[in-house]
């Protein structure tokens, strides 16, 4: 018999105001602690989260007690159970969950189990949001041909999460050229409040993207987690989180004229990240709110990874009911959200006295202060106000090589690289634009800067002003319903005029997929060491990423990009300077082309229309054509095939038992890498381009893959042969054991042998050899990965030893069976005098009942020494997993039981 709820006397009925019920809620109210009704609304989410999920085991009565009092306990950095509503995905990282998911329906199948038991147990939303390579700029056509392209170069993978589609249920695919994961998310997936059986909750989301953070813009707490935490969540496991503080984020006033809700973000961003909220919760209040549309909020959330915060939260108030019915979510729906809200105390209604909140930190921003900025050139925190633009530009070029510094030398800095493009002369200097780009999920989702970035272009185009041909321009919109308002609008002709035609929908410039710079261009900047710009309306511009030949890159809101592509150049004051002569031979000055805030307002009421939002999403899970002819098996057990370089089937269950393997320690270990501090999940993991005399290289040629056709490792994600492979390829891995050398090799350590990391480990496994990593401090920080763990594991990597570990790291080496370690403090590899030539014992206990959290085990070498560590185990579920081999068999096992 199920264990009776502890909490089913706050369980209570939400009326419908014209008779019956909504639906059942778990009512904060009904706990009548006044403590509750201080809490900031973001707190209150993981609440609610934990009262209803209390079970005792995964989530105690104890982990509610520290919630409510979050005043006291969010400075002792205590850990707590959240389960969140449920799991988006996009394919780079859905493709591995689905693997897993189908892993263990073949698991569940050798050990003669009911495999329909493998399903998501919590709603997943996966978006094929795949990356578009801007291969196809100025055409009519671009969308469908950038499309095909993809099509050809992802069919495989593409096809499988097709199969995933029907193969399992709660679980929504989105096919691909319907938009960008984030907008989908606000202006379609996103619940708000959900009814699941009656039972009513706030929607609450985790992501395998930083940006899923978007979503809080309307009021659903989301943030990015590693794909081993997705799945665990999906499979209905807690994640362990750190209960975070509250910065409060007060808004008063309202934005000029003329001002963009990307010059708002711009300036929030340098605030928060010169405050410091990593790992802090961030939410907004003040009588500001309600200046700001949905869309300026939803900009804010996004770039919450750009200031440092798990996520960015505006509460829910009058403000978000307008856009959820603007989207087109029934007016019953949009009730049931308003009435659960305000019953459960987590509705902000401005028009009614304020109970104040208690925040670990105060900021406050007029909003009447925010002036028109970009920033860059290197890091999205580097604001630079408009007005100061050119000088800030002539000073970067003077300064030493650094975040805002080129070090040009001064005879240089005037110099000209004259070239012709397509038989017609032209010229390129120092801060000349190359790409721009409106792009990226921060700024096209909102209408404002989107309709104003149409009317810049139709000014222009009225005077006579065009944006060079050289100049690589395009439109990446984040859903379908973008091109219904800009062609309702009629500005979408004028923003075709000056070469910004739609190139496709789904994440382009802002993650490097700016596509190939024409031969000419590429060749005059690199043949004169051009410092040539990029100016883009995205979140990240740090260097390399968005193309390797624009050194200087800044993010702008999509009117700005407008501007900055007619000017031609960042080296340029709009105020003083003309952008350039119009049809009449008068010079054009910015001010003759910036729309006024009256303009935009006009046009994003006339042209955001109810039905756009309807009719696209009704239309979204129908696919496009290229989607619908893909043929894919109907079985509920996929067909491996043992020749794909795509996906293949990862040996986690392999040979699997119905019993659980249960705790073991370590015997004779080799030491694989010995590592200083700061190893980030980037050394760890594949990531990038796949390196032509890598293990991985060498894996695909061995297949026949040419080289035009590695692809990246991104893409291969569901191929784990090709990932162990890509585990600690970095080549800018600095391992001890190779004394001062740098790049993805170790030594070998029976023979001496210089080696590939991966070679060198399968040396090891081959001869039935455990191995160990040594680490310094923040082991595993950085954006966390899945296979920064699964990686590791396929190379027979039993634990890890580190001074310390960044969190969601640490849970997932546990979520793959592999042992996390701390030396005492004072302590590491050098105190203690190991070199890695040693082999490594760690006694552990043989029943799981004599571990506990966070215990002490000794560790011996085979020259004698012996040290004491902690073994960070931090919950009875941890223990759980490991005493099942990993998260994954734990969870096979226990659906078994059911």
């Amino acid at each position: 018999m199920a264990a009776e709820h502890p909490f089913k006397e706050v369980l209570t009925s939400l009326p419908k105001p014209g008779g019956g019920e909504f639906g059942k809620f778990y009512s904060l109210p009904a706990l009548n602690d006044p403590r509750i009704d201080k809490l900031p609304y973001s707190i209150t989410i993981l609440l609610e989260s934990a009262v209803r999920n209390c079970d005792n085991f995964q989530v105690k009565k104890e982990d509610v007690e520290k919630i409510i009092d979050w005043g006291n306990t969010s400075p002792k950095q205590v850990e707590i159970p959240f389960k969140p509503a449920r799991v988006l995905l996009q394919d780079f990282t859905g493709v591995p969950a689905v693997v897993d998911l189908a892993c263990m329906r073949d698991a569940m199948n050798k050990l003669g189990s009911d495999t329909s038991k493998i399903n998501p147990l919590v709603p997943v939303d996966l978006v094929i949001d795949h990356s578009v390579q801007v291969d196809v700029t100025r055409s009519e056509n671009a969308v469908q041909e950038n499309m095909e392209l993809e099509f050809r170069r992802n069919k495989e993978r593409f096809s499988f999460l097709k199969w995933g589609s029907t193969a399992f249920h709660n679980m929504l695919v989105v096919p691909p050229g319907s938009g960008i994961v984030h907008q989908v998310n606000l202006e379609y997936l996103g619940r708000v409040v959900f009814n699941t059986n009656g039972t009513l909750y706030p929607d609450s989301v985790v992501g395998t993207d930083s940006h899923t953070t978007m979503i809080d813009g309307l009021g659903v707490a989301g943030w990015g987690v590693g794909g081993i935490e997705a799945e665990a969540a999906m499979l209905g496991q807690p994640m362990s989180m750190v209960l975070p503080g509250v910065v409060g984020f007060k808004l008063s006033g309202k934005l000029r004229n003329g001002v963009t809700a990307t010059d708002l973000v711009l300036t929030v961003t340098q605030m928060l990240r010169k405050h410091g909220v990593v790992g802090k919760f961030v939410e907004f209040y003040g009588d500001g709110m309600g200046e700001l549309s949905l869309a300026d909020r939803a900009t804010i959330a996004n770039m919450s990874p750009e200031y440092g915060a798990t996520m960015g939260f505006f509460p829910v108030d009058h403000v978000t009911l307008q856009y959820l019915r603007l989207t087109g979510r029934s007016y019953e729906t949009v009730a049931m959200i308003e009435s659960y809200l305000r019953a459960n105390k987590m509705f902000v209604d401005y028009k009614e006295p304020q109970q104040e909140r208690v925040y670990s930190s105060y900021l406050e921003l007029n909003l009447a202060e925010v002036e028109p900025c970009v920033s860059g050139p290197k890091r999205p925190h580097d604001r630079v106000p408009l007005k100061e633009m050119k000088a800030d530009w002539n000073s970067c070029l003077n300064n030493k090589v650094g975040f805002k510094g080129f070090a040009v030398p001064k005879e240089a800095q005037e110099k000209v690289a004259k070239f012709s493009f397509h038989g017609k002369p032209a010229e390129l200097k120092h801060g000349s634009v190359v790409i721009t780009a409106i792009t990226s999920c921060t700024n096209t989702s909102n209408p404002s800067v989107m309709l104003g970035a149409g009317l810049v272009a139709k000014k222009a185009c009225e005077l006579g002003l065009l944006v060079k041909p050289w100049i690589k321009t395009s439109l990446a919109p984040g859903s379908g319903v973008v091109t219904k308002y800009l062609l309702q609008s009629g500005l979408q002709e004028y923003l075709n005029k000056q070469g910004f035609h739609i190139v496709g929908y789904g994440c382009t410039t802002c993650i490097g997929n700016s596509g190939e710079l024409d031969e000419s261009v590429a060749s005059a900047i690199s043949e004169n060491d051009i410092i040539a710009a990029a100016v883009l309306s995205g979140n990240r511009n740090f260097e390399g990423r968005v193309h390797a030949l624009t050194r200087a890159n800044y993010l702008a809101s999509p009117p700005l990009v407008v501007a900055y592509a007619l000017a031609g150049t960042v080296d340029i004051d709009f105020d003083k300077e003309p952008i350039g002569t119009g049809k009449d031979g008068k010079s054009i000055f910015f001010k003759d082309i910036w729309p006024s805030s009256e303009e935009v307002a006009e046009a994003v009421q006339s042209s955001v229309l109810p039905d756009m939002f309807r009719s696209t999403y009704q239309a979204i899970t129908k696919g496009n054509p290229m989607w619908n002819q893909l043929q894919v098996p109907s079985s509920t057990l996929y067909t491996w095939d043992p020749n794909s370089t795509y996906i293949h089937e990862p040996p986690y269950f392999k040979n699997m038992t119905m019993e659980p393997p249960g705790v073991h320690g370590v015997k004779d270990a080799y030491c694989l890498l010995n590592f200083g501090d700061s190893i980030t999940t980037d050394h760890i993991s594949p990531a990038g381009s796949i390196h032509k005399d890598s293990p991985a290289a060498k894996f695909l040629l061995d297949r026949g893959v040419e080289r035009k056709d590695f692809n990246s490792y991104g893409s291969r994600r569901g191929n784990d042969e090709v990932m162990a492979r890509g585990t600690f390829a970095n080549i800018r891995l600095v391992n001890k054991l190779l004394n001062g050398e740098v790049g993805p090799k170790t030594i070998h350590v029976p023979t001496g042998e210089k080696l590939y990391v991966f070679d060198a480990a399968m040396r090891y496994k081959d001869a039935g050899h455990d191995t160990i990593v040594l680490a310094g401090a923040e082991y595993g920080s950085g954006s966390s990965r899945d296979w920064a763990a699964k990686g590791p594991m396929l190379l027979g990597v039993k634990a890890v030893i580190a001074k310390s570990f960044e969190r969601i790291h640490r849970s997932n080496l546990v979520g793959m069976g592999i042992i996390p370690l701390c030396f005492k403090s004072g302590e590491d590899a050098d105190t203690l005098g190991l070199t890695g030539h040693e082999r490594y014992t760690i006694d552990l206990p043989n029943k799981i009942s004599d571990i506990r959290p966070g215990q002490d085990v000794t560790v011996t070498t085979n020259n004698g020494k012996s040290f004491t560590c902690t073994v960070r185990f931090d919950t009875e579920v941890e223990l759980a997993y490991f005493n099942n081999g990993g998260i994954l068999p734990y969870v096979i096992r226990n659906l078994i039981k059911q």
